[in-house]
């Protein structure tokens, strides 16, 4: 982290990093990590990802790294259930002069995804999504994604390790041995059983897996 990290993490990531770890209202563990979120910036650029989705905003750290990533005619939806964590980033978002690129939608997910999903323009019209939401619907939202995202799209969803609960025995799981950890277990195993995708877990922060879609 400390070497190839931190001295590449912008100004304004670390000033929104440091807002949500300084404000009492906020867990930092929910926010992206640094190392996972300069890998999500590697594949947006990698993949000239203009049009993005991103389920899970919290105070935006993820949001901004990519608001800073794609060109100035990006465009980024960000759907989250609550907006005062939003506004925790919304400032240094401001100061960065992306805000022009996100449109903020305060809502469950899967209300917004289908009702993405009765525009046929919108299937198959998003190069890039980012999923930090409810794990216990990361199925739901693999379904509808994969009809949002074009072919070739990437589709990275965050927290598959779940603290390493994903993999540890049922006697060292802990408090992380419920629904959520199940849940987590069963996306792997489904999401590793999936034709429709590329897959790899990298395991960065909490875990991430990127999904290319092959069809």
């Amino acid at each position: 982290m400390e070497t190839t990290v931190y001295p590449r993490e912008p100004q304004v990531l670390k000033e929104l990093r440091d807002a949500t770890a300084k404000d009492p209202r906020c867990r930092a563990m929910m926010a992206t990590a640094p190392d996972a979120g300069q890998f999500v910036a590697l594949l947006l650029k990698l993949t000239g990802a203009k049009k993005t989705i991103e389920l899970g905003v919290f105070t935006g750290y993820s949001l901004l790294l990519t608001a800073l990533t794609i060109p100035q005619d990006g465009k980024i939806t960000a759907i989250d259930t609550n907006h005062e964590f939003y506004e925790i980033g919304l400032p240094v978002i401001r100061k960065a002069g992306i805000g022009h690129k996100i449109e903020f939608i305060e809502s469950e997910a899967l209300p917004v995804l289908d009702e993405l999903l009765k525009k046929e323009a919108n299937e198959g019209s998003y190069d890039f999504a980012y999923v930090d939401a409810d794990k216990l619907n990361y199925w739901n939202y693999h379904e509808r994604l994969m009809k949002l995202v074009k072919v070739g799209g990437i589709i990275a969803y965050d927290n598959t390790l779940w603290g390493g609960s994903v993999a540890a025995d049922s006697a060292t799981v802990g408090h992380k041995g419920g629904a959520v950890t199940q849940s987590t277990i069963q996306f792997n195993k489904s999401i590793a059983a999936d034709p429709r995708v590329d897959i790899s877990l990298a395991p960065l922060g909490d875990g991430i897996t990127v999904c290319r879609r092959i069809y």
